[in-house]
């Protein structure tokens, strides 16, 4: 754990380092102040001398579009701001101290952030946070909150020295949607600097905050970066009179899409359904060798009694079978038209095939004679049928992720309440979901993962099971408020860790 013994001291001073990096920039607009509360002489920037180079800028009341909130202004102070503190190692409570490369804090996540900032800058592959939804009476942040003694009164974890708190934001709250975008802004502000140039951020929230949560994203992460907002269906229901909510969200974010397409990275997982139909083609190919058609009728019979929520059922059109596997007959035309039109000859009459509408999806004759030799084009009985390419299985076996998952949270809230022995908490993260992401954007398989809002430690969860499937090493940084734990769950969580 020797990351952990080099973080130590002040914080970085977040201001000065911008100063500093946009004086790198604009040499010509800097100036020297008086620091009132030193006396030292600092350097500054002229903003003046920077209007002036950047040119017409908003500034004042002009009329602009931005986001808001009354408090924003001390959200961006406290990301800015920094904190004498560090992090305290407690061997006595670790499990292979010496060997484990993961981390667990127990603390304000967002002074976490500010003391790992130095460290793990630039190097967390993947983010995934499950913060307070900001549903009436959810526990939130409140980093500038002083207690009084009627305050006392709420549900609250620890304080730190300048009185931050962990307190319950009730609607009644005349500042319930302020106190929740100020507690989240400074944390995803020092979230971004942790990214990698290729890495990404997982937000979930439900429709209480999700349109405050995109602005503020936005903001941070910059709207040219926003991948798609997921509609995750989990299936719980609720005694709504109206409309009985069954989904909630997950805000997608990668630090750079520019630099993703200029390295051509993209994202990508494997069909679910696949070990299923492999395993009943491999039975068929042992019964019937090489009766091609029979397989074929056979696999669209077995396709059929398929239940239509089966994930096996989407690959139905991979029904047709040859020596070198399933594969479905695609359109070998080009796409949208205007492809090449060239002479292909029927291997059988030695006729011209007829040319597709739209022309050849290979650009030229030679390319079209090597896909040929190779197996993957399907002719007619004759030439006047439009031949069609084969389009394997096995060379398709991975795809886009939708951006709607279906898959019923209260299995993941059994599974946990199985692996502890007791019911403990309310609604957790589903951690096959959160592997799901992972094989998605995490695909380095020593990545480093991290949450901040950590809960129940299901991305701790999710990490173990997908380095388990593709025998990666990813390990994870996860970060939750010190709490007082009740009789049940010290004794679940010394059985989770004797599982570990």
């Amino acid at each position: 754990m020797s990351d952990i013994e080099k973080i130590h001291g002040i914080t970085p001073d977040l201001t000065k380092e911008n100063v500093d990096k946009l004086l790198a920039l604009f040499p010509e607009v800097a100036t020297e102040i008086t620091n009132p509360q030193t006396g030292a002489t600092e350097r500054a920037v002229d903003f003046d001398a920077l209007k002036e180079r950047l040119g017409d800028v908003a500034e004042g009341n002009r009329e602009r579009y931005q986001f808001t909130w009354p408090g924003k202004r001390e959200a961006k102070r406290l990301a800015r701001e920094p904190i004498a503190k560090t992090l305290r190692p407690v061997k006595e409570r670790s499990k292979n101290w010496d060997t484990t490369k993961n981390l667990y804090i127990e603390g304000d996540n967002l002074d976490a952030l500010k003391i790992l900032r130095e460290n793990y800058a630039g190097k967390v592959k993947l983010i995934y946070i499950d913060p307070p939804y900001n549903t009436d009476g959810d526990l939130i942040y409140m980093d500038s909150y002083k207690q009084t003694e009627e305050e006392d009164r709420v549900v609250s974890g620890a304080y730190n020295d300048a009185g931050s708190q962990l307190v319950q934001n009730k609607e009644s709250n005349g500042r319930f949607h302020s106190a929740w975008c100020e507690m989240i802004y400074p944390r995803l502000l020092l979230a971004r600097d942790f990214l990698t140039a290729d890495g990404a951020i997982f937000i979930s929230i439900d429709e209480n905050e999700a349109d405050s949560l995109k602005k503020i994203a936005d903001e941070i992460f910059g709207h040219d970066n926003f991948i798609a907002q997921i509609v995750w269906a989990g299936g719980r229901k609720n005694d709504s009179k109206y409309i009985s909510l069954s989904h909630e969200y997950i805000l997608c974010y990668a630090k750079s899409v520019q630099y993703l397409k200029e390295n051509k990275i993209i994202w990508r997982e494997r069909k679910n359904g696949l070990k299923e139909i492999y395993d009943e083609y491999n039975s068929l190919s042992a019964k019937y060798g090489d009766k091609y058609d029979r397989i074929e009728k056979e696999m669209k019979s077995w396709y059929k009694k398929l239940d239509d929520s089966d994930p096996a059922k989407r690959q139905s059109h991979y029904s047709s079978a040859d020596k070198n596997g399933l594969y479905y007959a695609d359109n070998i035309s080009w796409p949208g038209g205007g492809g090449p039109r060239y002479e292909v000859l029927h291997p059988i009459t030695k006729k011209p095939v007829t040319v597709p509408s739209r022309g050849w999806l290979f650009s030229t004759p030679e390319r079209m004679k090597e896909v040929i030799a190779e197996g993957l084009v399907e002719f007619g009985q004759d030439e006047t049928k439009v031949p069609c390419f084969k389009r394997y299985l096995s060379k398709t076996e991975f795809e886009v992720p939708y951006s709607v998952i279906y898959k019923d949270g209260r299995a993941a809230s059994k599974r946990l309440k199985d692996l502890l022995g007791e019911k403990v908490f309310d609604n957790p993260k589903d951690e096959e979901i959160i592997a799901r992401i992972l094989s998605w954007v995490g695909t380095e398989k020593d990545s480093i993962i991290m949450d901040f809002f950590s809960g129940s430690g299901t991305t701790a969860h999710a990490t173990f099971l997908q380095n388990m499937i593709d025998g990666g090493n990813r390990r994870f940084i996860l970060v939750q408020i010190q709490e007082d734990l009740d009789d049940s769950l010290k004794r679940v969580t010394k059985k989770a860790l004797k599982l570990l």
